[in-house]
């Protein structure tokens, strides 16, 4: 065979390949635009799910790890406890007030420090 009939015959293959290479990434952009700005429905969320499960096990995991803790309740005190107010679940455990962000240098600072600790 000659030079010409090989290309005649791999010409509509790679064209095809090509398609498909197209669309694939057009199909990966979109799902990172999707996930950026917040406007996954619940379709396209039961489908990126399934994408995941196939090529992504341990997100997938992860995915239904995040489900289960959003769905899960506080425990309902019994009938005999004793009364304690409600702490808000943002400010820790025990209710103890979060220290202040630190700014600037002590931030680096401390950053610095935690990379010496590990060794790095």
């Amino acid at each position: 065979m000659t030079h010409g009939e090989w290309a005649g015959r791999l010409l509509p293959l790679l064209i095809v390949a090509g398609a498909l290479a197209v669309v694939m990434g057009v199909f990966a952009w979109l799902a990172s635009v999707v996930r950026r700005r917040g406007l996954a429905g619940s379709g396209f969320r039961a489908a990126m799910a399934s994408y995941e499960e196939a090529f992504r096990v341990t997100a997938h995991d992860s995915h239904y790890e995040i489900q289960a803790q959003a769905q899960a309740k506080s425990p309902a005190a019994a009938p005999g406890d004793p009364w304690r107010p409600a702490r808000d679940s943002s400010s820790g455990a025990g209710g103890a007030r979060r220290p202040r962000p630190r700014s600037g240098l002590r931030r680096r600072l401390g950053a610095w420090q935690r990379r010496v600790a590990r060794g790095r």
